[in-house]
C-alpha cells in the first residue's frame, strides 16, 4: 500500500478505494498548468476595478459571477 500525502490506498473504514486513490495519485502527479503571471494579475484587476466603477457610476450593482476570457492568454478568469 503507497501512501500519497496522507492518503492511501484504503479509505478511512479500511477498505480498498482505488478510484479515489488513483484520482489523487493523478492530480498530485499534474503539474501546475497556466500559471498567472503577476502582470496579468494585475491586468485583470485593472479592468475588474474598471467594470465595477462604471456600473456604480451608471447607477448599477453587479450581482453575480463574471467569467471574463483573455485573449491574450486564453485564461477564463471566473
Amino acid at each position: 500500500m503507497r501512501m500519497i500525502s496522507g492518503f492511501g490506498y484504503r479509505n478511512p473504514e479500511g477498505y480498498p478505494d482505488p478510484t479515489a486513490y488513483s484520482a489523487i495519485n493523478s492530480v498530485e502527479k499534474t503539474p501546475v498548468e497556466n500559471k498567472t503571471s503577476p502582470e496579468d494579475e494585475e491586468r485583470f484587476h485593472k479592468l475588474l476595478n474598471t467594470i465595477f466603477t462604471i456600473c456604480e457610476l451608471a447607477g448599477f450593482h453587479i450581482e453575480g459571477r463574471i467569467a471574463i476570457k483573455d485573449c491574450k492568454t486564453g485564461k477564463i478568469w471566473r
